[in-house]
């Protein structure tokens, strides 16, 4: 039997292939780009064969062509977001256990997703949709009030997110939004653009995994954001030392928060901000948490987490959900190294430096030498990650971020020629 993919995170695929192969099935990945996963397919040896199929993965008569071409398929992989409807969708066509299309799509909705939260009595607060122009500023301010964050629907990698303090960020984050998605003949724009309340306090996630309405919490990561105007994540650590009283309630509100978004299955990556009053959410991503989130469960609880993934696809309830749950690893941190201007990238300074780091420190590449890099002001500007471990997450933040200042990525600009 096999087990295909459409499309995956960057990082996790040797992990996966192990999964498959554990539950005695073939892997194959179908891509549009093997760019991405050039790490990961450069790191897998032996038995971890990963199979890929070159196909155009937004045509999707193309996707359907080239998956009735893999022999015995029994389960369709999805650890993305953008891919996440057309997964859910060929799944359920192909009568392949999945997901509801119809709770993926609510998820893929982010000002639907808040709306649905404040109807359940689980956000403080609501969104309102506008429309990307600067006349849309009074709008935010009777729908939401300042501060607000100002961000699309179905938006990816910290694109096209705006934080507004007040009547200038407003003004400028509207006219920026309007300008962007005038360039683009009206879509420029990753789905609708909306605004919600600014949270206060530190960003968190909570990385579950799910069954039938049973939600169990695998660990909280921590998450470092960038200063404005930049909004992207710089570095994240696992797994966060959290009172245990506070832990618990943190479980409990974010399994009531994916059974009111309508997600009762697999993984899920819930980013939250611990304000005031509590746990509020920033958004739901109904997948296993992405960079080197998965990598760092994996080392720290001991055990292949992707096996739940493989599970789920096949329609069975993940023996995760059941098994004996202890952080007897090492703590993991790690840290997103980006470009500092606009370019190509011809490599990095520092890289043979990294082993004279504690911490058990490790590169992982997201660009290569020649890459165009043409944003840095969210995540498509990270070239790659360090990663250290310790004995707490805090001591890995330390070693992580210690060891990646040391790392630089050398970019040839227009003005170099």
């Amino acid at each position: 039997m096999t087990i295909a993919a459409l499309e995956a995170l960057s990082f996790g695929l040797g992990r996966t292939a192990q999964a498959a192969r554990a539950a005695g099935h073939r892997f194959v990945l179908l891509t549009g780009d093997r760019g991405v996963y050039r790490h990961e397919l450069a790191t897998v040896s032996g038995a971890d064969v990963i199979d890929v199929i070159d196909v155009d993965t937004f045509d999707p008569d193309a996707v359907r062509r080239a998956l009735a071409s893999v022999p015995d398929l029994a389960g369709l992989i999805n650890t993305t977001d953008t891919w996440s409807v057309p997964a859910a969708d060929l799944a359920q066509e192909l009568g392949l256990p999945g997901p509801d299309p119809e709770a993926v799509k609510l998820l893929r909705d982010k000002a639907r997703v808040r709306q649905t939260l404040h109807r359940a009595g689980l956000s403080a607060g609501t969104s309102v949709v506008v429309e990307p122009r600067r006349e849309s500023a009074e709008s935010v301010r009777a729908g939401v009030g300042l501060p607000a964050v100002l961000k699309v629907s179905a938006g990816t990698s910290s694109r096209d997110v705006w934080i507004v303090h007040d009547e200038e960020d407003l003004n400028a984050a509207l006219a920026e939004a309007e300008e962007r998605d005038r360039k683009a003949g009206g879509q420029g724009l990753n789905g609708r653009l909306f605004a919600e309340p600014f949270l206060a306090g530190p960003l968190y996630s909570a990385e579950t995994l799910g069954w039938e309405g049973h939600t169990r919490l695998l660990g909280v990561l921590s998450r470092q954001t960038s200063r404005r105007p930049a909004v992207r994540e710089e570095a994240a650590a696992f797994p966060v030392a959290l009172p245990d009283d506070e832990l618990a309630a943190i479980e409990r509100w974010v399994g009531d928060v994916l059974a009111a978004a309508g997600h009762d299955q697999g993984f899920a990556h819930v980013e939250f901000v611990l304000t005031r009053r509590g746990p509020e959410l920033v958004e739901i991503n109904r997948r296993i948490g992405g960079a080197l989130v998965a990598e760092a469960m994996c080392r720290t609880l001991e055990v292949n987490v992707y096996e739940a993934l493989v599970d789920v696809t096949l329609g069975r309830r993940p023996r995760l959900l059941d098994a004996p749950l202890r952080p007897t690893g090492p703590a993991v941190a790690f840290v997103l190294v980006y470009a500092d201007e606009p370019g190509v990238l011809e490599g990095w300074a520092g890289l043979d430096g990294l082993n004279a780091f504690p911490g058990e420190v490790s590169w992982y590449p997201v660009r290569a030498p020649g890459d165009a890099v043409p944003h840095v002001g969210d995540q498509r500007g990270c070239t790659g990650m360090v990663l250290a471990e310790a004995a707490t997450a805090e001591l890995a933040q330390h070693r992580a971020w210690s060891a990646a200042t040391t790392v630089r990525p050398v970019m040839k600009t227009a003005e170099r020629g």
